[in-house]
């Protein structure tokens, strides 16, 4: 066995029931569960046109920069509705998947979305597709494919931890991570946070949310508040 040039083909896998229940809540009240440290980089975007929540399972891909041939590696591997999550050491010049591997991960493997620590291409198809796709852009530049690299061993996509096994949950606002050791507790306080968020946002729309905390924190850290203007001297 060769470090960095190897696939596990098993994993730990966390249950269909809990994915299907994170599945219905957005990732940002998720996150808010979680000391709110479990965000990837603003850079990774949606870029396709789901009409529902991405959550699955992480099939993790440790990917040469701009090399495309471990992902081929997890796709052959692959099972329905898992994620396949891409670590590429923060490269930007290659594009590592476009529309036919996408179609085929989308339409024949029944996957669950893609997320890419880099570019891909063909945005033009994969713009309007109902597919969760994530990735940090585009270009035209395409993959290589000469290797090395590993699947299902721990990785780091956009500046977040990755395990095999762990549950992604990604939406408009972007992708989380959730550590399937710690999944059903997450949930159980996810699930609290969100009944009571839309009460806030129903408070909020009518003025009647309790803003009080704001000038409490200022004063307890010492801002001045000043009757009159800023002026240059």
């Amino acid at each position: 066995m060769g470090v960095g040039n190897r696939v596990f083909l098993e994993r730990d896998l966390p249950s269909k029931e809990l994915i299907e229940k994170f599945s219905t809540l957005p990732a940002a009240n998720v996150a808010d569960t979680m000391g709110r440290l479990c965000a990837m980089h603003s850079d990774i975007k949606l870029m396709s046109k789901p009409t529902k929540f991405m959550c699955g399972p992480a099939l993790t891909v440790k990917a040469r920069p701009g090399d495309n041939l471990m992902i081929h590696a997890a796709l052959d591997i692959s099972q329905p509705g898992d994620i396949i999550v891409v670590s590429n050491e923060g490269d930007r010049s290659q594009a590592l998947m476009g529309e036919i591997m996408t179609v085929y991960s989308a339409s024949f493997l029944k996957l669950g979305g893609i997320v890419l620590d880099g570019p891909m291409r063909d945005i033009d198809s994969i713009g309007k597709m109902d597919f969760p796709f994530y990735a940090s852009g585009t270009t035209p530049g395409g993959p290589y494919k000469e290797g090395p690299g590993e699947v299902n061993v721990p990785i780091a996509c956009g500046r977040i931890s990755v395990n095999p096994g762990d549950i992604i949950l990604g939406d408009q606002d972007g992708v989380i991570v959730i550590p399937r050791e710690d999944a059903e507790a997450v949930y159980e306080q996810a699930l609290k946070l969100s009944e009571g968020d839309q009460a806030k946002v129903t408070a909020a729309s009518e003025g009647k949310n309790n803003r009080a905390w704001v000038r409490n924190t200022l004063e307890k850290k010492s801002v001045d508040f000043i009757q009159g203007k800023w002026y240059n001297s």
